[in-house]
């Protein structure tokens, strides 16, 4: 039988580079934004906490937890009925009517958000909004669809 202990310097170096590749990649590895599909799994998500609890969901959505915040992607929700903003990691929106929500462009995003929610649907509304921590304006895609009395999306930066 060969001996393989000439092998055993190669495999343990190459370990040491992989290891250390994957640690240089930091604790996201993921990437910066999260994807279309990330942003749609994460919607399905949020209609589900809605469904199983309406109070808890929104002050999961509001304080990023229980997976609610993963970089760049979050959930928000509106009331259909009176547009306020009711779950955002956006605190200077929390509360405001969303039809009043107007992007860089004039696009009136928000209003196009709610009239875009159907109950079991999901649309798709594209309009300039900045990333989280942010102050810049990019293009944004946010899925939405309804949820109860709600309004409910997560938006992704393409």
């Amino acid at each position: 039988m060969t001996s393989l202990k000439w092998l055993f310097p190669i495999l343990l170096v190459a370990g040491i580079t992989a290891a250390g590749m994957v640690n240089a990649a930091g604790p996201d590895s993921k990437g910066r934004s999260g994807s279309p599909a990330e942003a749609l799994a994460m919607l399905e998500r949020a209609v589900a906490a809605v469904r199983a609890d309406k109070s808890k969901a929104l002050e999961m959505f509001n304080n990023g937890t229980n997976g609610f915040r993963d970089r760049d992607l979050q959930p928000f929700c509106f009331e259909m009925v009176s547009g306020k903003v009711v779950a955002t990691l956006q605190p200077a929106i929390l509360g405001v009517d969303a039809r009043s929500l107007v992007d860089p462009t004039g696009k009136r995003f928000g209003a196009e958000l709610i009239a875009a929610a159907a109950v079991g649907q999901s649309a798709t509304v594209t309009y300039f909004f900045a990333r989280p921590g942010e102050k810049k304006p990019v293009l944004k895609k946010s899925y939405v669809t309804a949820v109860l009395d709600l309004g409910c999306g997560v938006g992704f930066y393409p």
